[in-house]
């Protein structure tokens, strides 16, 4: 039975889909991609008892799976294609250093994607997306707990303390309350007001130049490369297959069936072909003959030892764009969003964002010598809702996608629904919202 929503305005379920495995032989099912998702498709794949090789054009856990600032949030409900998104962001291409920046270049991929996002910047669209993140973020928050609790997961350092928005301007404080109306009405989520007293009481790391913050309880965080260890021991355990340096060339297909793929190790006997690859995936989209409207939004991150004075929680500075994660062992500052295609520099203008923000919250921000300085792209998705599905062109090709900065928060979530789908069992949520065709 598919869950109920929270709101009695939330979209209707759609009618039963067919999602019958495509044959049960002994072929593997492959996964292209050994990030967070990919390795989640992967666990409970084999879980459900299927044989399954993951492959990766690098290292297994590494790009956005590693350098993320660690947050399991099922606080972040709206997205980002929201009312007055659009102004804002063309705003970025004067500006010198915004924590949102889109480079111009040409490239018609990318203007298209924007035009897509613009088009869904209204109120209605933002609730529709809305709902489809909550669920998956809902989802996937339960099946975290639930490993974390049972140990399947292991030691990645994981807290469930909540998260904080911190805001540096009353204004924009003070706005948020309407927003938090709206989450109570349509999702039957609320966060808590925290004015400047009780802030600095809970969190002594900030300084009086935060004004207040919204709490949301419900949300965790832990240490992406220690999670990305876990993944690891449990695939490892259930027998998958781990190719590492092994890149994706082509399909081979007969008629609407893939039999196998081309890869720089060879070729790959499947029985179905699960596709988690991340920001890459709009590269991949004329193989398999679907628009993947996906855009490589380039992040950064600075990790460090944890300084004498650190953050109990971990926060983000909404008005700077820039998150803080303490952790057991080291302090994390990341964040920021740039448009600029696959370009891997590690630009200092942009490490600098955020440690000038961290200095401007924190009374200890920094501590030498950092022990990582990062940077690595999100699949951005036009209408911040991930694509979770079959691939239309073909009876046993899927695709898990386009999750934005919530990969990791809604990993499990979408690893449980491609098993769900592959192998011919009812979606514990409902599958429609993530459909590929949708575009």
């Amino acid at each position: 039975m598919l869950p109920e929503s929270n709101s009695k305005n939330a979209p209707p379920l759609s009618a039963p889909q067919d999602f019958s495995a495509v044959g049960t032989g002994e072929k593997p099912i492959v996964v292209v991609g050994g990030g967070v998702v990919g390795a989640a498709c992967a666990y409970y794949l084999a879980n459900a008892g299927s044989r399954v090789i993951v492959i990766d054009q690098g290292v297994f856990g590494s790009a956005c799976s590693h350098g993320n600032c660690g947050y399991v949030s099922p606080s972040h409900i709206l997205p980002l294609c929201s009312p007055g998104a659009v102004v804002s962001s063309l705003k970025t291409l004067f500006s010198k250093n915004s924590p949102f920046k889109i480079r111009a270049r040409i490239d018609t991929k990318m203007w298209w994607w924007f035009l897509k996002f613009a088009m869904r910047c209204n109120q209605p669209n933002m609730i529709q997306a809305g709902h489809a993140r909550h669920a998956m973020l809902s989802s996937s928050r339960k099946l975290y707990q639930s490993m974390i609790d049972d140990g399947r997961l292991g030691d990645c350092e994981w807290e469930s303390i909540g998260l904080m928005f911190v805001h540096s301007d009353r204004k924009h404080f003070e706005s948020f309350e309407a927003t938090n109306q709206l989450l109570i009405d349509e999702f039957g989520e609320s966060f808590e007001r925290l004015d400047q007293a009780e802030l600095l009481r809970r969190e002594p790391a900030l300084k009086e130049f935060a004004c207040g913050a919204w709490m949301y309880d419900g949300d965790a965080h832990l240490r992406p490369h220690l999670l990305m260890k876990s993944w690891r021991s449990l695939l490892e355990a259930k027998q998958v297959e781990i190719r590492e340096n092994c890149e994706f060339y082509d399909l081979e297909s007969t008629g609407s069936k893939t039999n196998a793929i081309q890869t720089s190790q060879g070729r790959i006997e499947a029985e179905q072909v699960v596709f988690a690859t991340g920001a890459w995936s709009r590269m991949i989209q004329q193989k398999l003959k679907a628009r993947i409207p996906v855009e490589p939004g380039k992040g950064y991150s600075i990790t460090m030892q944890r300084p004498v004075i650190c953050p109990k929680y971990p926060m983000l500075f909404e008005d700077h764009r820039v998150g803080i994660t303490p952790t057991a062992t080291a302090l994390r500052i990341g964040s920021t969003m740039e448009f600029a295609g696959f370009d891997a520099s590690l630009r200092e203008d942009r490490l600098q964002l955020l440690t000038d923000a961290a200095k401007l919250y924190l009374h200890d921000p920094i501590r030498d010598p950092l022990v990582e300085r990062w940077t690595g792209w999100r699949p951005m998705s036009c209408d911040e809702i991930p694509m979770v599905g079959r691939v239309p062109r073909y009876g046993n090709v899927w695709l898990a996608a386009g999750h934005g900065m919530l990969g990791l928060s809604m990993a499990t979530a979408t690893g449980k629904l491609i098993s769900e789908m592959v192998t011919g069992q009812t979606p514990h949520i409902d599958p429609h919202p993530y459909r590929l065709n949708r575009f």
